[in-house]
């Protein structure tokens, strides 16, 4: 992943090119607008296009109609889980238990740019990112010219990479708001008072048509509505015949392979998973421990192993001694600032005893931190995982103050590791490798249950968070690095290869964002399309009860701005807000 100031140096000589550019006057010249660093990028073809999907008129209402109540339920939704959030926030700071900044609270997380925002992969993002845009925008043109609404332009929006499509509707015809400058005036334009004198001052200027507010509703709606149906489209592929063509092949993998060790000179590699050994089948890495008990050093096993799906055999012979690894609990990574960090724990150590107590598996480890206090020394023995094996193994000892834990709630001390007890478990065999276990099986049990929770709650928090939270906080990019090795196609992805996780990726990407571009435009909040339409249809019901037109729009105006303050002042709260509390 490129740095954020590397991303950041490479976007500002973008940015001065287009200031060079723009000032030469070579945008212009391509009918292309700047905005800073965004290139608006039109064009007027594809009119004739328009007007042939727009066809069924009666088919598109329909589908904008039921886009509108989709739109006041994702808007009630959304407003509710930032309020929830708000709360939540506000609760946790009084009690002093608000999380320090994370990745979460980065710039560069904030917005949907693939390749920058790092929960987003460049290729698949990118694709979808492009599949969003256009659905969406292409949607707003179609729904234009249903109602009679005249498409200026359709275009996309540059910032190196696409960041934005749009459909410039006439805004005269579609919020019957007249632009007091004629700046972009072209040469086939009509409506400036030079034109009209030329064509003759006697000749009547047709009065522009106005949509009415279930029209401008159904046009904005339709963008919002065509999202949540690819996105639709996307899971159900997803989750039912692509998931259902993806097996996975084995829970172990090595983690480790020691330098000079049988296992290193077969040619096994760290990354490979471990599918079988001789004739027997390897699921979990105690099915390795058991097997390897019944034999002897210095008889050769034939262990079969894949990496980037191709499986191979290789002929490894095994150690003298089949009892000289040891067992302990693998440091996967280590909190910032904990008292770990700070006495010089580091991502790779193995955890063999604490105090007078042997740690052999995570599960040792936090039966012991479960009856220790905030301010007791502990003495920790460690050893190099890859070096975990031999007579001559030398250990290190850190005495550490253990601390409050951050969250609170807890008299337990706290020591600030991160040891992935569903994840990855090393254990030290006699070939010479570290091995581990990754649910692979349970984990691709969990997604496809996921359409099953989604007539709760749950179901669709964990569909909105999937990519970037996961089930435990690790994110789910994909079928894609280390997480891909576990799997194989099966079925009628199996002649595809690779290829089925190319379009698992692609599905899972499509979809998310497209649900989630779908929800965040639903929110009351001007310019959004659920701004739009929630000042429209306030704005019919406080006339309901306020006579003057006038004064009643200026009512509804001021409360969808205060919407849009609320929303946009609760985004900047959560972003900022750790920081605010823990400092910058």
């Amino acid at each position: 992943m490129v740095s954020t100031s590397t991303l950041f140096a490479l976007f500002l000589v973008y940015w001065a090119i287009v200031s060079i550019l723009d000032k030469k006057g070579i945008f212009e010249r391509y009918n292309i607008s700047t905005y800073g660093p965004v290139l608006m990028i039109r064009t007027v073809k594809g009119q004739a296009l328009l007007d042939t999907l727009a066809r069924p008129k009666r088919s598109w209402r329909t589908f904008a109609n039921i886009g509108i109540v989709l739109m006041f339920v994702g808007m009630l939704a959304m407003f509710l889980i930032i309020i929830i959030s708000d709360i939540a926030m506000l609760a946790s700071i009084g009690e002093s238990t608000l999380p320090e900044p994370g990745k979460f609270n980065e710039a560069r997380n904030i917005f949907l740019i693939p390749g920058v925002n790092e929960f987003i992969p460049l290729t698949w993002g990118v694709i979808a990112l492009l599949v969003t845009l256009v659905v969406h925008e292409f949607s707003h043109a179609i729904l234009c010219r249903v109602e009679g609404i005249r498409v200026k332009s359709m275009g996309i929006l540059l910032a190196i990479v696409p960041i934005g499509g749009f459909a410039e509707p006439d805004e005269e015809e579609l919020f019957g708001v007249k632009k007091e400058d004629t700046e972009g005036l072209g040469a086939n334009t009509t409506d400036g008072p030079i034109e009209r004198r030329i064509l003759g001052t006697e000749k009547e200027v047709m009065p522009k048509k106005v949509a009415s507010r279930e029209q401008r509703a159904r046009i904005l709606a339709a963008g919002v509505m065509s999202n949540f149906v690819v996105a639709l489209i996307a899971f159900i592929l997803f989750f039912g015949p692509v998931l259902g063509a993806i097996a996975p092949m084995s829970d172990t993998m090595i983690i480790n392979v020691t330098s000079d060790s049988s296992a290193n000179i077969a040619g096994l590699e760290n990354g490979m998973v471990i599918t079988q050994i001789d004739d027997t089948s390897i699921q979990k890495a105690n099915d390795i421990i058991l097997y390897m008990n019944n034999i002897e050093a210095g008889a050769v096993v034939q262990v079969h192993a894949s990496k980037d799906h191709n499986l191979l055999v290789y002929d490894v012979e095994v150690g003298n001694d089949t009892d000289d690894g040891i067992k302990g609990m693998y440091v996967n990574n280590v909190v910032t600032d904990s008292p770990a960090e700070a006495m010089g724990l580091e991502s790779g150590m193995l955890i063999i005893k604490i105090d007078d107590t042997a740690i052999s598996s995570s599960e040792d480890f936090v039966t012991f931190m479960n009856f220790t206090k905030t301010g007791q020394v502990i003495s920790v023995e460690t050893v190099i995982a890859g070096k975990a094996t031999g007579d001559n193994v030398s250990s290190e000892i850190f005495e550490i103050e253990l601390a409050s834990h951050p969250e609170g709630g807890s008299e337990k001390g706290f020591l600030g590791i991160y040891y992935r007890p569903n994840e990855i478990e090393i254990e030290i065999v006699p070939l010479g490798m570290s091995i581990g276990e990754f649910p692979a099986k349970d984990y691709l049990a969990a997604l496809k249950a996921i359409p099953s929770m989604l007539g709760g709650f749950t179901g669709w928090i964990i569909i909105l968070g999937l990519p970037i939270f996961g089930f435990a906080g690790e994110g789910f990019p994909g079928f894609s690095g280390q997480l891909a090795q576990f799997y194989s196609p099966i079925g009628w992805g199996e002649p595809l290869g690779i290829g089925i996780f190319w379009i698992a990726n692609t599905l899972l990407w499509v979809g998310w964002l497209n649900f989630y571009v779908g929800l965040f435009n639903c929110l009351p909040a001007v310019p959004l399309d659920g701004g739009h339409v929630f000042r429209d249809y306030l704005h019919a019901l406080i006339s309901r009860f306020i006579s003057d037109e006038a004064k009643a729009k200026e009512v509804s105006s001021a409360i969808a701005a205060s919407f849009t303050m609320l929303i946009l002042a609760s985004f900047l709260f959560m972003i900022f807000g750790p920081y605010i509390v823990h400092g910058f």
